[in-house]
């Protein structure tokens, strides 16, 4: 069994946990089959005016065996202030991917997740659909999806009604490799509630991965959310920026 762990990571950031999973971001490239992934954690106990107490971990598994490609993520993050949640989040989303022709797979999908930040108690996602690989080019890749889901959402408003819908997720992702120590990848996501246009999500993620050397690597992510109709007393749109350093080993 052969993993990619992920041993280092000094981030600085906004307060945003994202809505939409981006899972083009999990799908690792890589020409041979088996096990792939990472795990990490961190824990943190602080005092000074106040007691803080935070814990995080977020472990991401994928096999490939062609045509067949599972996987696997699970993130969690808790921070407690003075014994009061702050933040408390977690999400694990598993999806399977048959590719039956060069340039075509059938995605199906699990997701469920909570959200303090967002008044989110839970929500949970079934869905599958098509996914294309647009081009073959090595120096660049495109693909486009077309999902259908069914959701069911849970809100901690005191308003907001239970809620359940088919939802559309479509998406448009591609990956730019200038160089051997360069990687851009960006990420679209629309999704319309089938039964009414007017509410949707949108979700975009650009990343930018520097090697600087060896397996050390600058990374730089920006995620912007919006949500037409989010919880009560949530804004529309939401956006999260991280920089930091990674080592990678296999």
């Amino acid at each position: 069994m052969k993993f990619f762990l992920i041993a280092l990571c000094v981030c600085f950031s906004t307060a945003l946990h994202a809505q939409i999973l981006n899972v083009e971001s999990l799908r690792k490239v890589t020409d041979t089959s088996g096990w792939s992934g990472y795990v990490g954690a961190n824990f943190a106990l602080k005092r000074n005016v106040n007691d803080f107490v935070t814990f995080g971990s977020d472990v991401h598994i994928q096999y490939k065996n062609k045509p067949h490609l599972l996987l696997f993520k699970n993130d969690v993050d808790f921070q407690k202030i003075e014994g009061q949640d702050f933040s408390n989040s977690f999400i694990s989303h598993l999806r399977y991917n048959y590719r039956f022709h060069p340039r075509i797979a059938w995605e199906f999908f699990l997701q469920g997740q909570y959200n303090k930040v967002n008044l989110i108690d839970f929500r949970g996602l079934i869905g599958a659909g098509p996914r294309f690989k647009l081009t073959d080019s090595e120096k660049y890749k495109f693909y486009a999806g077309t999902l259908v889901m069914y959701e069911y959402e849970e809100v901690a408003d005191g308003i907001t009604p239970l809620q359940r819908d088919f939802r559309g997720s479509a998406y448009l992702s591609f990956s730019l490799y200038p160089s051997d120590r360069i990687t851009f990848v960006s990420t679209t996501y629309y999704q319309p509630d089938l039964g009414g246009f007017s509410d949707y999500r949108i979700s975009s993620q650009s990343s930018l991965v520097v090697t600087l050397i060896n397996s050390l690597a600058l990374t730089t992510r920006y995620t912007f959310v919006y949500d037409a109709f989010p919880a009560v007393g949530i804004p529309n749109s939401q956006y999260d920026f991280t920089t930091g350093l990674t080592y990678s080993f296999d």
